[in-house]
């Protein structure tokens, strides 16, 4: 088993801290505060409200004059069944751009009202900050229809360690399709069931 970093971080702009760092398997992390660009919202990934969304943060982003960087998004759902069974017109999303340095809600406002005119969903763009602390991570190779197998190792791996989830499912899009860092904000759970 390889447990090597990934070699794409360090060559693409914005994408040089350790926040775009994951191994081939899965790995315990402790994760400060970002902020950065957002846009909220309810579908299918491959549906126009998405699409959409993804359009209206990077216009924005590109108004800012920001850096480029990995599209993100933290998924989670309404329902009392598995994620992946719940029908994908039913995810919600927080696609998220990561800014490189500080930004004021002054200037996504600017940056809204720039591309408003032509992008009607930058309407939605807010400024977002998160803090996910102890995570589980791991660098997924492949398409999105085999991540299933990767978050079952970090399911075993959260298991081993008495880890739950606590929080976003979070995927950061090095390169799509390609690459991706599915991540997992977690909790201890001390012997007796309580949460540390």
């Amino acid at each position: 088993m390889t447990n090597t970093r990934s070699t794409t971080p360090d060559t693409r702009k914005g994408a040089s801290d350790r926040w775009y760092a994951a191994t081939d398997e899965p790995e315990l992390v402790e994760l400060d505060a970002v902020r950065g660009l957002s846009v909220s919202g309810l579908g299918d990934p491959e549906g126009p409200e998405y699409a959409a969304a993804i359009e209206a943060v990077y216009a924005v982003a590109g108004a800012m004059g920001t850096p480029g960087a990995p599209l993100e998004a933290r998924w989670w759902v309404e329902d009392e069944r598995p994620p992946l069974e719940v029908p994908r017109a039913e995810w919600r999303w927080h696609l998220f751009l990561k800014a490189s340095g500080e930004i004021t809600a002054e200037q996504v406002e600017r940056g809204r009202d720039a591309v408003r005119p032509k992008v009607a969903a930058a309407a939605r763009v807010q400024l977002a900050e998160f803090a996910e602390g102890l995570s589980v991570q791991v660098l997924h190779h492949g398409g999105y229809a085999d991540e299933p197998a990767t978050l079952a190792r970090m399911d075993a791996f959260m298991a081993e360690r008495n880890l739950v989830p606590r929080g976003l499912h979070h995927e950061i899009y090095l390169s799509l399709g390609e690459l991706t860092i599915l991540r997992q904000p977690v909790a201890r759970v001390e012997l007796g069931g309580d949460r540390a």
